[in-house]
C-alpha cells in the first residue's frame, strides 16, 4: 500500500482525506464551516417542526381535557399532557433555541443588522411565553383548578399559527424596508 501511493506522486494523495497530513487551506476550512452550519440549520428546522407539533397538539388535549370531566380519562389526559410536555415539546423547544443561537452568533454581524431578524426574535419569544402558559395550564388541569373552558382553549390553540406562519415568511422572504 506504501508504495501505491509513493507511486501517485506528491500531493496526490489529497483524494484520501485520512491519509493527507497537510492542513487544509482557508477556502476548504471555510466550505466545511458552510457545511456544517447546513447540517445546524436543517436540524434546527427538524427541531422548530417538532416542537411546533407539540405546541398545536398540547392545547388539543387541553380541550379535551376540560370536556371530559371522567376520572378514568383526566388521568389518561394528565399522562398525555405530560408525557407531550417533557419527553417531545420542551426539549424540542431548547433544541431549537439552542441551534438557532448557534446560527445567529455564528453570523451575528449579518443578521442584527436586519429588521426582520428582530422581528423574529420577538416573535420567537412570544412562542417561549407560549410554551409557559401551556406548562402553566397543564399543571393547573392537573390539579383540578383551571377556570378555563374547552372554548378558551380552542382559541388558545389557533395562537401559535399566525406566528408560525409569520416566521416563516420573515425568514424565507426576507422583506427589505425601502
Amino acid at each position: 500500500m506504501p508504495c501505491a501511493i509513493a507511486r501517485l506522486g506528491p500531493g496526490s494523495y489529497a483524494n484520501f482525506p485520512l491519509l493527507n497530513f497537510q492542513s487544509p487551506d482557508s477556502s476548504q476550512q471555510s466550505k466545511d464551516q458552510e457545511f456544517n452550519m447546513l447540517w445546524v440549520k436543517a436540524l434546527h428546522i427538524v427541531a422548530v417542526v417538532t416542537w411546533f407539533s407539540g405546541l398545536f397538539y398540547l392545547p388539543r388535549l387541553f380541550v379535551n381535557h376540560r370536556m371530559d370531566c371522567n376520572e378514568v380519562l383526566h388521568e389518561r389526559f394528565v399522562i398525555m399532557e405530560r408525557k407531550l410536555f417533557w419527553a417531545i415539546t420542551t426539549p424540542s423547544a431548547v433544541v431549537t433555541v439552542g441551534l438557532g443561537s448557534w446560527l445567529l452568533i455564528s453570523n451575528w454581524g449579518y443578521f442584527m443588522a436586519w429588521w426582520w431578524m428582530h422581528a423574529k426574535l420577538t416573535l420567537v419569544a412570544l412562542l417561549l411565553i407560549y410554551h409557559y402558559f401551556c406548562w402553566h395550564y397543564m399543571i393547573q388541569l392537573r390539579n383540578g383548578t383551571c377556570t378555563r373552558s374547552h372554548k378558551f382553549f380552542r382559541l388558545f390553540n389557533e395562537l401559535p399559527t399566525p406566528i408560525l406562519v409569520a416566521v416563516v415568511i420573515l425568514i424565507v422572504v426576507k422583506l427589505t424596508l425601502t
